[in-house]
């Protein structure tokens, strides 16, 4: 519904619906655990915050969608919309190109020079594989773990744990599609991932030449 659509923008955006404004509306209704919607209004008006108070939110947000954001609509022209348009299909597009290869696969698309691809849900849920390389005619499989540091060492036993348990899907996945399973773990340093186990890297090589790609 546009009416609703409206409604919902302009009431984010000026934070009418914040907890400062309605109150923790999550918090106040566990707590009252209604069982009808008369006894939640009943409990809302009388402990959280006064219909009187709601209603002068409602007209506040009037205001805001006839004289603020009307106002600001007038002032839209032609060429501020062709602009937008060029700005959201050109460079915010190259924006997210950008931050993509920087992720952990994008960096080792680069590394490698090859695609690497996300996996289908099948082979997540059967092989544990998160993304796969196309070697001529078999396919590596890849899984991505993030680690965490504490007091300078390096937090794995969980991503251990989970190895062992994830070999026999791994040989699997090699006995069906020929190539090996490898796992990248990953760390954020400065708010950019990297791949820690960079020696993983030439192994992958060596596996792609193993499966004839040069």
């Amino acid at each position: 519904m546009p009416k609703e659509w409206i409604l919902n923008s302009a009431m984010n955006r000026f934070q009418l619906n914040f907890k400062r404004n309605v109150g923790s509306t999550s918090e106040s209704i566990r707590k009252c655990a209604p069982k009808t919607l008369n006894e939640w209004r009943e409990y809302y008006f009388s402990q959280v915050r006064p219909e009187e108070h709601i209603v002068e939110l409602g007209k506040k947000l009037y205001v805001k969608i006839t004289e603020v954001i009307e106002a600001e609509v007038a002032e839209v022209t032609e060429e501020d919309c062709i602009s937008y348009m060029k700005q959201l299909v050109i460079n915010r597009t190259f924006d997210g190109y950008m931050t993509e290869i920087q992720t952990v696969y994008g960096q080792l698309e680069q590394l490698l020079n090859v695609k690497i691809q996300p996996a289908p849900d099948e082979w997540d849920r059967i092989y544990n594989v998160d993304f796969f390389i196309k070697a001529r005619e078999s396919f590596i499989g890849l899984q991505i773990k993030p680690i965490t540091f504490k007091g300078g060492a390096v937090q794995l036993p969980e991503i251990f744990k989970e190895k062992s348990i994830q070999e026999k899907s791994h040989k699997k996945f090699m006995e069906k599609y020929g190539g090996k399973v490898f796992y990248i773990y990953s760390f954020k340093s400065n708010r950019k991932k990297e791949i820690y186990n960079k020696d993983v890297i030439d192994q992958i090589r060596n596996e792609l030449t193993r499966l004839g790609v040069k």
